[in-house]
């Protein structure tokens, strides 16, 4: 159940920030280079499947009746996190998704 709510976050992270990254402006910002368009519409496609791999994430934990509205949060939430990091430590905010996949996995094994 835990690491439904954690899945759900981290997909909705990834989600938002690839999604940013799609956008010329914000790829410059971390990158110091202008993507290519095919980079800018895989980023935005891989983007929309973390949104919506999020949204089953927070089905799965919180039901269809309720998982949309979690879903909603976690997304401003992730947003917000972003707006954070993005102008600060925008590197940070590119790379902190490689530590989510052992966290879910600890935290899977110990739920």
């Amino acid at each position: 159940m835990l690491a439904d709510y954690f899945a759900a976050w981290a997909f909705a992270y990834m989600g938002m920030l690839a999604l940013c990254q799609g956008l010329e402006r914000h790829y410059k910002q971390v990158w110091n280079k202008a993507p290519s368009p095919g980079l800018r519409r895989t980023l935005r496609g891989a983007g929309w499947l973390s949104l919506a791999l999020s949204l089953y994430f927070c089905a799965q934990a919180w039901g269809w009746a309720m998982g949309p509205i979690g879903w909603f949060g976690l997304i401003s939430l992730s947003g917000f996190g972003l707006l954070m990091l993005l102008p600060y430590r925008s590197r940070l905010a590119v790379w902190l998704p490689l530590g989510f996949a052992p966290a879910w996995a600890m935290i899977a094994t110990l739920s």
